[in-house]
Formats: C-alpha cells, sequence, structure tokens
C-alpha cells in the first residue's frame, strides 16, 4: 500500500519529486489517500494527553498498516512527541505524513518553524508530508520548508467558513463582500481553483530555481508569513543552506 516516493531535484530545502508518478509538491485529495485512524487532539494541551494520543496513534497505524499509506503525526506542542511519533510510524511501515494540527500551526510561528524542521531533519529522505489546512499565501514557503503537498480539504475549510482564499491574501467575505451571496460549494471551487495556481506558480519557480524570491514576495502579506520567515532564516539557516546553491 506504499506509494513509492523520489526526489528529482532541490531548489533549497524544498523537493520536486513524484509519489506514484506524479509529481510533488502537488495537491492531494482525501479520496485518494488510504489514512490510517488516529486519535486526534488539541494543538496546546498537556503533555500526559498528548502522550495518550500519540500512544493510541501509534496502535492504530500499525493495526492498520496494511490497508493504508498514509499516517498522522501527532504529539501537539510537544516537538520530542511529533518525532518519536515520526520515527515509529517509520518503523511500521509508513512514508506519507499528515502534519496534525496545521491551522493551530500557521498562527503561532516559532512552533510552525521548529516542528515542522525538526520532523524534516529526522524523517528519511523517502517520507514526504502533507500540510493541511494550508492558507494559499503560506503554500511558497511551506513548501521551502520541505512541505511536499497540501490537502485539497482546505478549500472546504476556508469556504465553510466563508473566506475566500487567494495567493496573497484570505478575505472574509463578511467583512469584504468581493463575492456577494456566493454558495459555499462555488466558494470552495474558488478557493481550489486558486490554491491549484499557487501550485503551478510554485513548480515554475522551482524549475526556475527562484522559489526563495517567492517566498521573500509572499512573505509580505500577513504579519505571520514575515515572523515565520524571520525565525526561519534566524534559527535554521545551516538547513537552508544544505540544498541551496551558490553561484
Amino acid at each position: 500500500m506504499i506509494k513509492k516516493f523520489e526526489i528529482k531535484s532541490h531548489d533549497g530545502p524544498g523537493r520536486i519529486g513524484k509519489v506514484d508518478g506524479e509529481l510533488t509538491p502537488r495537491i492531494f485529495f482525501k479520496e485518494e489517500l488510504k489514512i490510517a485512524p488516529n486519535q486526534g487532539s488539541a494543538h496546546n494541551i498537556d503533555r500526559e494527553i498528548a502522550e495518550f494520543n500519540v500512544k493510541e496513534t501509534l496502535k492504530l497505524a500499525k493495526e492498520n498498516a496494511e490497508t493504508c499509506n498514509i499516517a498522522v503525526i501527532q504529539g501537539s506542542k510537544y516537538i520530542d512527541l511529533r518525532i518519536e511519533c515520526l520515527k515509529k510510524l517509520e518503523e511500521i511501515g509508513y512514508n506519507g505524513f499528515i502534519i496534525a494540527n496545521g491551522d493551530a500551526l500557521l498562527t503561532n510561528s516559532r512552533e510552525l518553524v521548529d516542528i515542522i524542521i525538526s520532523l524534516k531533519k529526522e524523517a528519511k529522505k523517502t517520507s514526504y508530508f502533507i500540510f493541511p489546512f494550508a492558507e494559499l499565501s503560506f503554500m511558497p514557503l511551506l513548501t521551502y520548508m520541505g512541505i511536499d503537498g497540501f490537502l485539497a480539504d482546505s478549500a472546504n475549510y476556508y469556504s465553510y467558513m466563508n473566506v475566500l482564499q487567494t495567493p496573497t491574501k484570505s478575505y472574509d467575505l463578511n467583512n469584504y463582500p468581493i463575492y456577494e451571496n456566493i454558495s459555499q460549494k462555488d466558494l470552495e471551487k474558488k478557493n481550489l481553483e486558486n490554491m491549484k495556481f499557487v501550485i503551478k506558480e510554485i513548480h515554475v519557480h522551482m524549475k526556475n530555481k527562484s522559489l526563495r524570491n517567492l517566498v521573500e514576495e509572499r512573505s509580505g502579506t500577513t504579519p505571520q508569513n514575515i515572523s515565520t520567515l524571520k525565525i526561519l532564516d534566524k534559527n535554521h539557516m545551516n538547513y537552508l543552506l544544505e540544498y541551496t546553491q551558490i553561484f
């Protein structure tokens, strides 16, 4: 059941690869994935609860390893628990991972950076990572950090909240009625179309080795984007330089 992941090239830590012959970074639809059951939890919870949820997640992942090909990395805000969950899931045989609590991580730049970079450093090179609930303006930066895919469910998630996602900004249509009386279904469709555009944009920049330029351009779109890139540069420069071409 495991989907083979091949790395084709790098632009910084960002990777162009293939999962079962399809180019990454890419959008993943839940119906095409076989996600192992897991014990979900909030991001900011007591450690004892997070430990229990990791234990249950690993148990469920092992029980369903024959029929599932994607596992969820739990551990809440505790980096060591996230790493433990990752490593034991890899031991079970998984190589595709969804990082839990993506929406909460986007509001905490330091934890977002530290968790993703820590997981990337500890993971096997043949493992790939999928980020849920990504805002479109964050997708280039998440790719730059090493994320290989994004769940299409985010288009529905934001449409449910009546939010229009564009490559540079999220619009609450209650306050910015760009589209008046738009149905949730049509809003979801627009969000997904814009998501597909950003993926194409990312691929073109990675092909031209200019992903960092796109990241810096988008870093000014939100305070979270700005702080995330600053923390990434300040605390993880060696990680960024490992695959960056020197001209």
